[in-house]
């Protein structure tokens, strides 16, 4: 699993300190994490503090004839029950985009597990068994679960009566979004064609399945506002919906990030961070909420599952005439971030391909399902399962290999979008393309191996592994390619940036630095890329992450690969503008004549340490012995806008990230069992600030896309009530299912970006599943055009006779 790094940037890499930029240097987290001692927000305690609870609907879409409370507030050690008519303020709704949701459900429930009532108890198992008291009568409807029953005459509105700014371009109310997006003439383009494919493709519902469920502790303050530990992906968006709803000014709802396992997109809408603060200003007391694993699955969004239609042309000599395609994202219960993902799903639907006639049309609906909305890829993962099987379908008509058809219709720098925004950074989707097909096969046939005990077959390498199903009979392998694009950062005109304050000081005797940011820390390994920025930029050896907070400027979102950009960059200018303090400083009081001195503004100036470290930290010491340097800054990209809503055009996005997998499976196709047995990757990340970081997040993203492709799947059947919401039923990859993922990472420098960088965390999940299943496809001969696999799918019926 190791990472090979090529092709370095071309931009300076600043100075040459030990621990900075280009360094694989170790997490402050991440022994803790190991060990198991890292404090989660799971972990944290208050002196009397209470546990709260929540009750939720059992059914999808159900009228709330009455609520009985009484029961419940009798139970000895209850100390608050509320419902949304105990709601202090006048706002009682929020979201991301669309302030649809209610804090707690009002005159309906709209989907399975919606919060109806909570509960305060000085006993976790007291909160829940006074919940179960509270008598709900409700009046079951009529349930939408998809298209045809969201939109067909009569249907049941999810929203009646919703004013808002999405409504005067979509064709029916129970349509959160819908994106259109045309270039050229698709039909005349069609005319061309020597071969045309089409087909339909479904994508099921994943969830994030992230390490720690949502957890939380509210602490009432003597100023009558509360403070809030938390995990969660964003501090400021959450803190722009909560202080509405508990009617107080931002300033006195202060929020602090606790111990995170873990996001991928399911910890940017609000779960549990209201209802502990209603909690603990109603009773005033700390409350703390834990959910645990099955009230995680009902208290998050999850991944749109897809129903997706494409058609392709193409000309004998192998090159793209049109595309045609329809993506159906299923929003589920409220809007989150839907429109946000149509966009992207929308935009990214032609995948790394030069195509000029283009006829695009991405929706979602609101239906009684479970909510969805961010998850690692972001609706890109959707719309690149579907294109890259149309790439193996065109190939495969044309007799071309399909790495080689690909090629040839890959895009390069300066080509254009569909949207008619040119790609002006490095665009090596053919060389990556080259480089994970040249890279070597794993060996035949794994299995057959010489134990200890005289054994010849490793069942760990078998379809199936220790459930030792097979023996290799009937297995078969198959090898498969794909290659996907997706945007880095907040797009469509959104008001993308993030804030750093960076302080220097003599602490010790020696010079340190402290950054500050409120970028959540979710595994991402920010903390780390930011006291390396801090030592290339001032050439200080010890840095302190601050915690981060609300007493900071926001840092948006961790997600859309965006962090080591966005607040990396700010972090980055911070430190400039501090060096410049240090520069002033030191040519007052040692002009340029002092040796140590001149070997220490070398080093400020970006030139190269070429003397003792020491003697340079011993001079900024003497510089700013007394002195407080600090800056506080934003920092933003180049401006995007929104995309027309009649033809799709515009600069919608700021950067794009192209990742390419070879996958190689084994199927026994007579139990539909699958083992992957490699999935190689290469991806060009512009510059590996921390190129050990940058390959665990390659080979996270990888897996991830592993698990969408064979197991990973919330069930919901058709009365919209979800039927696997646990680790028992809802499977994810272990380390028995994790194959060999060797990656090769290039460095082509993006140059608007700090230090050359490209976002890389998001891009392998696309273009993994893909490949997954086209070695599968390969292996099998199945036309398989649905993720996840299921064994059932695999399963090959002899021929008749």
């Amino acid at each position: 699993m190791n990472g090979v790094t090529r092709t370095p940037t071309s931009l300076s890499q600043g100075s040459q300190t030990r621990g900075g930029i280009g360094e694989s240097t170790l997490r402050p987290d991440g022994t803790l994490k190991v060990t198991g001692e890292f404090a989660y927000s799971s972990d944290m305690w208050h002196e009397d503090m209470l546990w709260g609870f929540t009750l939720r609907s059992p059914h999808a879409h159900a009228e709330i004839v009455s609520i009985d409370t009484s029961e419940a507030l009798r139970q000895a050690g209850v100390h608050s029950v509320l419902t949304y008519d105990d709601l202090p303020a006048e706002v009682k709704h929020y979201g991301l985009e669309i302030q649809d949701t209610p804090v707690l459900a009002h005159g309906r429930v709209r989907h399975h597990g919606e919060p109806v009532a909570i509960v305060a108890a000085d006993h976790p198992e007291t909160a829940r068994r006074a919940a179960a008291k509270i008598r709900v009568e409700y009046a079951e409807l009529p349930v939408v679960h998809d298209e045809e029953s969201a939109t067909a005459p009569g249907a049941p509105l999810l929203h009646p009566g919703r004013d808002d700014h999405h409504a005067e371009h979509v064709p029916h109310p129970n349509i959160v979004h819908r994106q259109p997006i045309v270039r050229g003439d698709a039909d005349a383009a069609k005319a061309r064609a020597d071969v045309v494919v089409s087909g339909e493709y479904e994508v099921g519902m994943q969830d994030q399945a992230f390490l720690g469920p949502e957890s939380g502790l509210a602490v009432p303050a003597e100023d009558g506002g509360v403070d809030l530990y938390i995990a969660t992906q964003w501090l400021h968006a959450d803190l722009r919906q909560i202080a509405p709803v508990l009617g107080l000014p931002e300033d006195k709802v202060r929020m602090t990030l606790s111990g995170v396992g873990g996001a991928f997109g399911g910890r940017e809408d609000l779960s549990m961070q209201i209802h502990a603060c209603l909690l603990a200003l109603r009773t005033g007391k700390p409350v703390k909420i834990v959910y645990n694993r099955f009230e995680s699955f009902f208290g998050h969004v999850h991944r749109h599952p897809a129903r997706i239609r494409y058609e392709h042309g193409a000309t004998r000599d192998g090159k793209l005439t049109h595309m045609k395609c329809r993506i159906v994202l299923d929003g589920g219960a409220y809007a989150s971030s839907s429109p946000a993902v149509v966009g992207n799903a929308s935009s990214l639907s032609a995948g790394p391909y030069v195509v000029d006639d283009v006829e695009i049309e991405a929706l979602a609906l609101y239906t009684n399902n479970p909510p969805c909305g961010a998850m690692r890829g972001f609706g890109a993962v959707q719309a690149c399962f579907a294109y890259e099987a149309q790439m193996d379908r065109l190939a495969a008509e044309l007799g071309l290999d399909p790495v080689e058809f690909r090629q040839r219709n890959a895009m390069s720098q300066g080509a254009v979008l569909p949207t008619g925004q040119e790609v002006d950074s490095p665009a090596p989707v053919a060389e990556i393309l080259r480089r994970v097909k040249a890279m070597p096969l794993p060996p035949e046939r794994q299995w057959e191996t010489a134990g200890e005990d005289g054994s010849t077959t490793d069942v760990r390498a078998l379809p199936g592994g220790l459930s030792n199903t097979t023996h290799g009979e009937g297995v078969v392998r198959g090898v498969g390619y794909a290659v996907g694009i997706k945007n880095v950062g907040f797009s469509e005109g959104f008001d993308d940036y993030s804030t750093a304050r960076v302080r220097l000081q003599v602490i010790g005797g020696e010079p340190v630095a402290q950054v500050h940011t409120a970028m959540a820390e979710v595994g991402q390994g920010g903390v780390t890329v930011h006291a390396q920025i801090a030592r290339t930029e001032l050439g200080v050896t010890q840095v302190s992450i601050l915690p981060a907070d609300t007493q900071v400027g926001s840092a948006g979102s961790t997600s859309a690969s965006r962090q080591t950009y966005v607040t990396g960059g700010a972090v980055k200018n911070a430190c400039e503008a501090v060096r410049e303090q240090v520069l002033e400083l030191g040519r007052a009081r040692f002009g340029t004549y002092h040796p140590a001195w001149a070997t220490a503004e070398l080093l400020l100036e970006g030139g190269k340490v070429v003397t003792d470290g020491g003697e340079v930290l011993a001079s900024l010491a003497d510089v700013i012995e007394g002195e407080t340097l600090e800056a506080d800054l934003e920092w933003r990209h180049r401006p995007t806008e929104p995309f027309d809503l009649r033809t799709g055009q515009g600069q919608g996005h700021v950067q794009y990230s192209f990742a390419a997998h070879r996958a190689v499976v084994e199927v026994d196709t007579d139990l539909g069992l699958v083992k992957v047995v490699e999935l190689a990757c290469a991806q060009d990340v512009g510059k590996a600030l921390n190129p050990q970081s940058v390959v665990g997040q390659i080979q996270g993203g990888t897996t991830q896309g592993l698990g969408l492709a064979v197991m990973e799947e919330i069930v919901v059947d058709p009365s919209a009530k979800v039927r696997n919401p646990s680790f028992t039923d809802y499977l994810i990859p272990t380390i028995l299912d994790t194959p060999t993922i060797p990656v090769d990472v290039l460095e082509l420098a993006d140059e608007h970006a700090p230090y050359g960088l490209r976002g890389a965390g998001e891009a392998p999940t696309l273009s993994s599943t893909p490949a997954v299943l086209a070695a599968i496809r390969d292996a099998t001969g199945l036309a398989l055009r649905r993720v996840p696999v299921r064994p059932e799918h695999l399963t090959v019926e002899p021929p008749a006779g």
